[in-house]
Protein backbone atom coordinates (compact mmCIF):
# COMPACT_ATOMS: atom_id res chain seq x y z
CA UNK A 1 0.00 0.00 0.00
CA UNK A 2 0.80 3.50 -0.83
CA UNK A 3 1.20 5.92 1.46
CA UNK A 4 0.29 9.68 1.18
CA UNK A 5 3.44 10.48 1.63
CA UNK A 6 5.06 7.87 -0.98
CA UNK A 7 1.91 9.19 -3.80
CA UNK A 8 3.18 12.60 -2.81
CA UNK A 9 6.96 11.91 -3.30
CA UNK A 10 6.34 10.08 -6.54
CA UNK A 11 3.78 13.02 -7.84
CA UNK A 12 7.23 15.75 -6.82
CA UNK A 13 9.08 13.19 -9.24
CA UNK A 14 7.57 13.08 -12.57
CA UNK A 15 6.17 17.04 -11.65
CA UNK A 16 10.29 17.32 -11.38
CA UNK A 17 10.97 15.32 -14.08
CA UNK A 18 8.45 16.93 -16.35
CA UNK A 19 9.45 20.47 -15.91
CA UNK A 20 13.12 19.07 -16.18
CA UNK A 21 11.99 17.55 -19.94
CA UNK A 22 9.86 21.10 -20.68
CA UNK A 23 12.88 23.30 -19.98
CA UNK A 24 14.92 20.89 -22.51
CA UNK A 25 12.44 21.33 -25.21
CA UNK A 26 11.79 25.23 -24.46
CA UNK A 27 16.11 25.16 -24.53
CA UNK A 28 16.19 23.28 -27.96
CA UNK A 29 13.61 25.58 -29.47
CA UNK A 30 15.37 28.68 -28.71
CA UNK A 31 18.28 27.34 -30.16
CA UNK A 32 16.90 25.90 -33.46
CA UNK A 33 15.57 29.72 -33.65
CA UNK A 34 18.92 31.09 -33.21
CA UNK A 35 21.13 28.62 -35.26
CA UNK A 36 17.80 28.84 -37.81
CA UNK A 37 18.28 32.36 -38.58
CA UNK A 38 22.43 32.01 -39.23
CA UNK A 39 22.38 29.36 -40.78
CA UNK A 40 20.41 30.76 -43.59
CA UNK A 41 22.03 34.14 -42.96
CA UNK A 42 25.48 33.04 -42.95
CA UNK A 43 26.29 29.73 -41.68
CA UNK A 44 27.36 27.71 -38.60
CA UNK A 45 24.32 27.48 -36.62
CA UNK A 46 25.20 23.73 -36.21
CA UNK A 47 28.02 24.55 -33.63
CA UNK A 48 25.30 25.96 -31.08
CA UNK A 49 22.76 23.01 -31.84
CA UNK A 50 24.77 19.96 -32.23
CA UNK A 51 26.90 20.85 -28.56
CA UNK A 52 23.35 21.76 -27.47
CA UNK A 53 22.07 18.25 -28.04
CA UNK A 54 24.99 16.60 -26.97
CA UNK A 55 25.07 18.99 -23.23
CA UNK A 56 21.14 17.36 -23.56
CA UNK A 57 22.60 14.14 -22.86
CA UNK A 58 22.59 12.52 -26.78
CA UNK A 59 25.76 10.85 -27.80
CA UNK A 60 28.08 12.45 -30.67
CA UNK A 61 26.28 10.32 -33.77
CA UNK A 62 22.74 10.51 -32.32
CA UNK A 63 23.15 14.37 -31.93
CA UNK A 64 24.42 14.15 -35.90
CA UNK A 65 21.14 12.46 -36.77
CA UNK A 66 18.84 14.49 -34.53
CA UNK A 67 20.58 17.77 -35.92
CA UNK A 68 19.36 16.78 -39.47
CA UNK A 69 15.76 16.64 -38.95
CA UNK A 70 16.06 20.50 -38.00
CA UNK A 71 18.71 21.14 -40.70
CA UNK A 72 16.14 19.61 -43.44
CA UNK A 73 12.84 21.63 -42.33
CA UNK A 74 14.92 24.76 -41.89
CA UNK A 75 16.31 24.50 -45.50
CA UNK A 76 12.77 23.37 -46.75
CA UNK A 77 11.01 26.95 -45.16
CA UNK A 78 13.97 28.59 -46.53
CA UNK A 79 13.56 27.26 -50.05
CA UNK A 80 9.99 27.71 -49.70
CA UNK A 81 10.12 31.70 -48.36
CA UNK A 82 13.16 32.92 -51.19
CA UNK A 83 10.58 31.48 -54.06
CA UNK A 84 7.69 33.61 -52.54
CA UNK A 85 9.53 36.71 -52.19
CA UNK A 86 10.15 35.91 -55.88
CA UNK A 87 14.06 34.33 -55.09
CA UNK A 88 14.25 31.25 -56.75
CA UNK A 89 16.68 29.38 -60.05
CA UNK A 90 15.40 25.86 -59.68
CA UNK A 91 17.18 24.81 -62.39
CA UNK A 92 20.40 25.83 -61.48
CA UNK A 93 20.07 24.98 -58.06
CA UNK A 94 19.03 21.42 -58.68
CA UNK A 95 22.10 20.61 -61.29
CA UNK A 96 24.14 22.18 -58.09
CA UNK A 97 22.62 19.70 -56.00
CA UNK A 98 23.08 16.82 -58.46
CA UNK A 99 26.66 17.00 -58.02
CA UNK A 100 26.55 17.22 -54.55
CA UNK A 101 24.08 14.08 -53.68
CA UNK A 102 26.99 11.09 -53.72
CA UNK A 103 28.98 12.94 -51.87
CA UNK A 104 26.62 13.50 -49.32
CA UNK A 105 25.64 10.10 -48.99
CA UNK A 106 29.14 8.50 -48.76
CA UNK A 107 29.74 11.42 -46.15
CA UNK A 108 26.57 9.95 -44.09
CA UNK A 109 27.53 6.57 -44.40
CA UNK A 110 31.39 6.80 -43.24
CA UNK A 111 30.15 9.41 -40.50
CA UNK A 112 32.46 8.25 -37.44
CA UNK A 113 33.01 9.70 -34.17
CA UNK A 114 37.11 11.43 -35.03
CA UNK A 115 39.47 13.55 -33.29
CA UNK A 116 38.94 17.00 -35.09
CA UNK A 117 41.43 18.88 -32.80
CA UNK A 118 43.45 19.76 -35.96
CA UNK A 119 41.27 20.20 -38.78
CA UNK A 120 39.25 22.61 -36.27
CA UNK A 121 42.26 25.10 -36.95
CA UNK A 122 42.87 24.57 -40.32
CA UNK A 123 38.59 25.65 -40.99
CA UNK A 124 39.08 28.54 -38.57
CA UNK A 125 41.92 29.52 -40.96
CA UNK A 126 39.87 28.90 -43.99
CA UNK A 127 36.93 31.13 -42.79
CA UNK A 128 39.34 34.17 -41.85
CA UNK A 129 39.74 33.50 -45.72
CA UNK A 130 36.32 32.78 -46.44
CA UNK A 131 36.12 36.07 -44.82
CA UNK A 132 38.39 38.40 -46.44
CA UNK A 133 37.11 37.00 -50.29
CA UNK A 134 33.66 38.64 -48.95
CA UNK A 135 35.04 41.90 -47.70
CA UNK A 136 37.60 42.80 -51.15
CA UNK A 137 35.42 43.71 -53.84
CA UNK A 138 34.70 42.55 -57.21
CA UNK A 139 36.08 44.18 -60.28
CA UNK A 140 32.49 42.74 -62.02
CA UNK A 141 29.79 42.09 -60.12
CA UNK A 142 27.12 41.61 -62.69
CA UNK A 143 24.15 38.85 -62.05
CA UNK A 144 25.15 36.13 -63.89
CA UNK A 145 23.93 32.20 -64.23
CA UNK A 146 25.57 29.44 -63.83
CA UNK A 147 25.85 29.46 -67.66
CA UNK A 148 27.82 32.41 -66.99
CA UNK A 149 30.30 31.05 -64.48
CA UNK A 150 32.22 29.09 -66.85
CA UNK A 151 34.11 27.35 -63.57
CA UNK A 152 34.10 23.99 -64.23
CA UNK A 153 35.38 23.72 -60.89
CA UNK A 154 32.11 24.33 -59.21
CA UNK A 155 30.57 20.60 -60.09
CA UNK A 156 34.24 18.86 -57.68
CA UNK A 157 33.63 21.73 -55.08
CA UNK A 158 29.76 20.48 -54.87
CA UNK A 159 31.07 17.08 -54.77
CA UNK A 160 33.54 17.98 -51.78
CA UNK A 161 30.89 19.91 -50.43
CA UNK A 162 28.42 17.00 -50.27
CA UNK A 163 30.81 14.85 -48.70
CA UNK A 164 31.40 17.47 -45.93
CA UNK A 165 27.61 18.16 -45.57
CA UNK A 166 26.67 14.76 -45.06
CA UNK A 167 29.56 13.40 -43.00
CA UNK A 168 29.62 16.32 -39.97
CA UNK A 169 27.37 19.69 -41.49
CA UNK A 170 29.35 22.41 -38.94
CA UNK A 171 29.96 24.99 -41.00
CA UNK A 172 29.32 23.72 -44.69
CA UNK A 173 27.16 27.15 -44.99
CA UNK A 174 30.54 28.74 -45.09
CA UNK A 175 32.39 27.06 -47.66
CA UNK A 176 28.39 26.81 -49.88
CA UNK A 177 28.86 30.09 -49.71
CA UNK A 178 32.69 31.38 -50.53
CA UNK A 179 32.23 28.52 -53.45
CA UNK A 180 29.15 30.46 -54.99
CA UNK A 181 30.57 33.50 -54.44
CA UNK A 182 34.27 33.52 -56.00
CA UNK A 183 33.14 30.92 -58.24
CA UNK A 184 29.38 31.95 -59.80
CA UNK A 185 30.18 35.82 -59.08
CA UNK A 186 27.26 36.07 -58.02
CA UNK A 187 25.36 38.72 -55.06
CA UNK A 188 24.91 37.22 -51.92
CA UNK A 189 21.58 37.26 -51.80
CA UNK A 190 21.21 34.54 -54.83
CA UNK A 191 23.85 32.47 -53.14
CA UNK A 192 21.90 32.24 -49.86
CA UNK A 193 18.89 31.25 -52.45
CA UNK A 194 20.89 28.20 -54.41
CA UNK A 195 22.73 27.76 -50.75
CA UNK A 196 19.84 26.56 -49.20
CA UNK A 197 18.06 24.80 -51.91
CA UNK A 198 21.55 22.27 -52.20
CA UNK A 199 21.47 21.44 -48.65
CA UNK A 200 17.74 20.74 -48.69
CA UNK A 201 18.28 18.42 -51.19
CA UNK A 202 21.61 16.54 -49.83
CA UNK A 203 20.24 16.21 -46.86
CA UNK A 204 17.28 13.97 -47.91
CA UNK A 205 19.67 10.92 -48.20
CA UNK A 206 21.94 11.69 -45.23
CA UNK A 207 18.80 11.95 -43.08
CA UNK A 208 17.51 8.97 -44.11
CA UNK A 209 21.34 6.81 -43.60
CA UNK A 210 20.83 8.40 -40.08
CA UNK A 211 17.30 7.12 -39.44
CA UNK A 212 18.14 3.99 -40.51
CA UNK A 213 21.13 3.40 -38.22
CA UNK A 214 18.57 4.78 -35.79
CA UNK A 215 20.71 7.71 -34.87
CA UNK A 216 17.85 10.25 -34.65
CA UNK A 217 15.98 11.70 -31.23
CA UNK A 218 12.61 12.45 -32.86
CA UNK A 219 11.11 14.43 -29.89
CA UNK A 220 14.37 16.77 -29.91
CA UNK A 221 14.57 16.81 -33.24
CA UNK A 222 11.31 17.84 -34.55
CA UNK A 223 10.88 21.06 -31.16
CA UNK A 224 14.65 21.90 -32.93
CA UNK A 225 13.21 22.07 -36.60
CA UNK A 226 10.05 24.36 -35.50
CA UNK A 227 12.74 26.84 -34.02
CA UNK A 228 15.22 26.66 -37.12
CA UNK A 229 11.88 26.84 -38.84
CA UNK A 230 10.97 30.08 -37.30
CA UNK A 231 14.59 31.34 -37.72
CA UNK A 232 14.94 30.56 -41.49
CA UNK A 233 11.67 32.19 -42.25
CA UNK A 234 12.74 35.18 -40.46
CA UNK A 235 15.95 35.40 -41.76
CA UNK A 236 15.15 35.33 -45.66
CA UNK A 237 12.72 38.34 -44.65
CA UNK A 238 15.64 40.03 -43.43
CA UNK A 239 17.91 39.08 -46.20
CA UNK A 240 15.81 40.26 -48.65
CA UNK A 241 14.59 43.31 -47.23
CA UNK A 242 17.65 44.29 -46.09
CA UNK A 243 19.69 43.30 -48.99
CA UNK A 244 23.40 42.06 -49.30
CA UNK A 245 25.04 44.58 -46.77
CA UNK A 246 23.12 43.10 -43.90
CA UNK A 247 24.33 39.71 -45.56
CA UNK A 248 27.95 40.58 -44.82
CA UNK A 249 27.79 41.81 -41.90
CA UNK A 250 25.89 38.87 -40.18
CA UNK A 251 28.50 36.88 -41.79
CA UNK A 252 31.72 38.51 -40.68
CA UNK A 253 30.50 38.55 -37.45
CA UNK A 254 29.24 34.95 -37.68
CA UNK A 255 33.14 33.45 -38.87
CA UNK A 256 34.98 35.98 -36.70
CA UNK A 257 33.33 34.40 -33.67
CA UNK A 258 33.27 30.71 -35.20
CA UNK A 259 36.57 31.07 -36.07
CA UNK A 260 38.07 32.06 -32.83
CA UNK A 261 36.35 29.48 -31.16
CA UNK A 262 38.06 26.97 -33.63
CA UNK A 263 41.50 28.44 -32.98
CA UNK A 264 41.13 28.47 -29.19
CA UNK A 265 41.30 32.27 -29.50
CA UNK A 266 38.46 32.01 -26.11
Amino acid sequence: MFTLFDISLITLIRITAAMEQLYKLLLLFAVGLISGFINVMAGGGSSLSLPTLIFLGLDSSLANGTNRIAIFIQNMVAVASFKQEKFSEFKTSLKLSAFALPGAIIGAIVAVRIDHDLFQKILGIVMIGIMITIILPKKNNKAKTLADSHSWLIYPAMAGVGFYGGFLQIGVGFILIAILFNLMHINLIRVNMHKVFIIFFYTIPALAVFIFTKNVKWEFGLVLASGNALGAWWSVKVAVKKGENVIRIVLIITILIMAAKLLSVF
